[in-house]
């Protein structure tokens, strides 16, 4: 992720930067927990998509495997970690745009756009949305991602409702389809993002785009 401006960074707070902590003998509570969350989000952005390991990680930290089991069971409970703040982050997101905008395009609009920027901040999690990241790890795991972007595509039916009793005539068949557009639209700038080694910025071209897709 990067440091300036991913909300990871905020929550562990000015403790830790580009993975590094202050020196301290004994770490506070849950410190160690977010710091190894945060190096395996930074070790997920290798444009090469290599699999991390427990071992890589814990060199990566400067610990032993054995340390990383202190604060996680298991590395997919790591995972679980990860996908707990993507869950927590998007939906709140998505709270303060419904909150502000009270058309429903322009709720569309900003989730949208949100789900792309979210995703130039936190490339690594771009891995974890996409799944590459959870090939060969607890099924569960896919699972759980699933169940996150079928949340997301909700919302957006949500919002689409809302723009349709706002003025748009006769258009409740296709409000499950521009859900599912709008989300194809958003993964497929996740995987161009994802195979460009993290060059090719999502929100590139975003307002041009969201209105082909939401001209119907």
């Amino acid at each position: 992720m990067n440091t300036s401006s991913s909300p990871l960074d905020q929550e562990l707070g000015s403790e830790l930067n580009g993975g590094e902590t202050k020196t301290r003998k004994r770490p506070r509570p849950g410190e160690r927990r977010l710091q190894i969350l945060q190096i395996l989000a930074e070790m997920l952005q290798n444009p090469r998509g290599e699999r991390v390991t427990t071992a890589a990680l814990a060199a990566k930290i400067g610990v032993s495997e054995a340390a990383l089991y202190r604060h996680f069971a298991s590395k997919a409970q790591m995972f679980e970690g990860l996908i707990a703040f993507i869950e927590q982050t998007v939906f709140g997101l998505i709270n303060q745009i419904n909150q502000k905008e009270e058309l429903g395009t322009a709720q569309v609009k900003g989730i949208v756009q949100m789900l792309l920027v979210f995703a130039e901040k936190n490339p690594g999690m771009v891995r974890v949305l996409l799944g590459d990241a959870l090939l060969q790890e607890d099924d569960r795991l896919q699972e759980r991602i699933n169940q996150v972007l079928d949340r997301v595509e909700a919302s957006l039916k949500q919002s689409l409702r809302i723009a349709q009793s706002q003025g748009k005539d006769g258009q409740a068949d296709i409000v499950s389809m521009q859900a599912a557009l709008l989300m194809s639209f958003v993964i497929g700038r996740w995987h161009r993002f994802a195979r460009s080694g993290f060059k090719k910025l999502p929100s590139d071209g975003i307002e041009s785009s969201l209105r082909i897709l939401l001209a119907a």
